[in-house]
């Protein structure tokens, strides 16, 4: 869809000869989502094993009710006997993250831009129940927002994979009813990012370990939402996450020599995980003479149950094992001023986008005939091609930059 500026208007009538441009946009930020009742530990991990284990295990479709009851069984044990009834937080955060990013766009953008948020696995805020609310509201403009630090088949992937379902549902008309969609990728390499992260290492050190521990012996965990190395074919996020420790650890390392990465797996028989796991990355670093240890999450924006209980279950068993050792854990940005400011900063551009163009025109109805247009342009192509190689000129350029003689050496060569 080509993008054209909102023409200035001039006349009374001048909308009638000029494209319909809709005057406000939905942002629809997405999380993960975690249960708050015991009750539905099932329902949210088979919901949670469809759209995320089918990436990488091969588990059969049959299996996934039963293997969602056991984990149920697992979960509450782990969370109500364990750990007296521990409630995850996430909700609650992300809806201040979702409130304070509002109230950032209404500064600039008034009453057009409202921020609706959905759960990947908890209703009512499932994308497709989120969807039809915007939809309900009389919005046809929307900003994707994955509120999710990597971009991976296991993150922002399933967001997308769900608004996609939901729209595929919701779209009845002859005439899409959405108008203009836009993404925000993932924000590991935003630099007001990587400089928050790194700033909350060293004010927290400084306040609670400094007085007792230099910062050659001060080793720093940067933890990482734990990914299987293979997943399918599908992007994993490990080559992002990497990336995102390498920026911090540049922030931090002049200050601190030990760091290292951490990842948080979720260990299954027969995959490979990122390593080091949390727990390895520990010992290393005392091994190399650290006598303060530091987690800090840098691949999840909002606490939850994987950077609280199961963090603490690393930082207790090690401490039953090395007491002479101070372990301290740090929170995720959460809804930080800074950081809940610099995530409306990042979307301000793409509102305005949305804002200043012409409305989409897609009729569904139409995309049978589309492709039986481009199949038969395909097929035209490729006799042409085939038949015609000598008579190109070499010279020209084809549109992927390549001459056809070299194109067609290429096609050859395989």
């Amino acid at each position: 869809m080509v993008t054209t500026s909102r023409p200035t208007q001039t006349h009374t009538d001048e909308h009638h000869t000029h494209p319909e441009y809709s005057d406000k946009v939905a942002v629809l930020l997405m999380g993960y989502g975690e249960v708050e009742s015991y009750e539905d530990f099932a329902n949210y991990n088979e919901q949670a094993l469809n759209l995320l284990t089918a990436k990488f295990a091969p588990v059969p479709l049959w299996l996934y009710p039963p293997l969602a009851k056991l984990l149920a069984i697992f979960d509450l044990h782990e969370w109500s006997h364990q750990h007296g009834n521990f409630v995850s937080p996430h909700n609650e955060i992300f809806e201040a993250q979702r409130a304070g990013i509002e109230s950032n766009l209404k500064d600039r953008w008034g009453e057009q831009v409202k921020v609706f948020k959905a759960f990947n696995f908890c209703a009512p805020h499932l994308p497709e129940q989120v969807l039809a609310q915007i939809k309900a509201e009389g919005y046809s403009k929307i900003l994707i927002y994955p509120l999710l630090v990597v971009d991976s088949i296991f993150t922002s992937g399933i967001a997308v994979e769900q608004v996609n379902q939901g729209l595929n549902k919701l779209s009845t008309e002859a005439e899409h009813w959405v108008k203009g969609i836009r993404y925000i990728p993932s924000f590991f390499d935003r630099p007001d990012y990587i400089k928050l992260l790194a700033q909350q290492v060293i004010d927290n050190v400084e306040k609670k370990l400094a007085v007792a521990h230099l910062p050659s012996q001060t080793g720093i965990l940067l933890m990482n939402h734990g990914c299987p190395h293979k997943a399918k074919g599908f992007t994993s996020g490990i080559d992002e996450s990497q990336e995102l420790y390498e920026l911090v650890r540049k922030e931090l390392m002049y200050r601190y020599p030990l760091i290292s990465i951490g990842w948080l797996n979720h260990d299954t028989p027969m995959i490979e995980w990122t390593q080091p796991d949390v727990t390895t990355a520990s010992k290393n670093l005392m091994d190399l003479g650290a006598t303060a240890l530091v987690y800090m999450p840098i691949g999840f924006a909002t606490e939850n149950h994987e950077t609280l209980l199961d963090v603490d279950h690393i930082i207790g068993s090690l401490r039953k094992k090395r007491p002479d050792v101070t372990y301290l854990r740090l929170d995720c940005v959460n809804e930080h001023p800074d950081f809940v400011a610099m995530a409306a900063q990042w979307a301000n551009p793409l509102i305005e986008e949305l804002l200043e163009e012409a409305d989409m025109m897609v009729k569904p109805n139409l995309a049978a005939q589309v492709r039986a247009q481009i199949a038969e342009e395909f097929h035209q192509h490729d006799g042409h091609h085939g038949h015609d190689h000598g008579s190109h000129d070499h010279g020209s350029h084809n549109h992927h930059g390549h001459d056809h003689k070299e194109h067609a050496h290429h096609g050859h060569s395989h």
